[in-house]
């Protein structure tokens, strides 16, 4: 098993597991380390610590964070040097979470499910407007769809 941890900005790993949670229930193997300016000394300390407990839950561990190059980020790409089995991806996104906690395999390790986070983060990414979808939608039912 491969154990998650979420951190970001302010309030967002706490709003993504809260998101999380409400839609998939709890899952022992995702939690939050919030980076606010009021714990950014200890910050490195407590992302690494639950770095550790995670690599202890799991066989490695995939830290997600909000932004590329920002203080979580950066943390989370030393942490990746130093401990063995963890791996770092920027950009995290609802469906990202969902997709890789629950349906990847349990005997996936950090490097399968980083690359699934990836891929799945890209596809959850569009702007439909309503515009098109009436359009379509007008067009079935001229032509007598359901």
């Amino acid at each position: 098993m491969t154990a998650c941890i979420l951190t970001g900005h302010g309030h967002f790993a706490e709003g993504m597991l809260d998101a999380f949670e409400m839609i998939a229930g709890p899952r022992k193997e995702l939690v939050a380390v919030p980076f606010h300016e009021s714990n950014a000394a200890e910050f490195p300390k407590s992302l690494a610590e639950a770095t550790g407990e995670a690599l202890e839950r799991g066989r490695s561990a995939v830290i997600f964070c909000d932004l590329m190059g920002g203080t979580p980020f950066n943390q989370a790409m030393l942490i990746s040097q130093s401990m063995k089995g963890v791996r770092v991806v920027a950009g995290t996104n609802l469906p990202m979470l969902l997709e890789c906690l629950l349906s990847v395999d349990e005997s996936a390790d950090a490097d399968a499910l980083a690359d699934q986070a990836i891929e799945v983060g890209r596809a959850g990414i569009s702007a439909p407007q309503l515009g098109s979808l009436a359009e379509a939608s007008e067009g079935d039912a001229e032509e007598g769809g359901i």
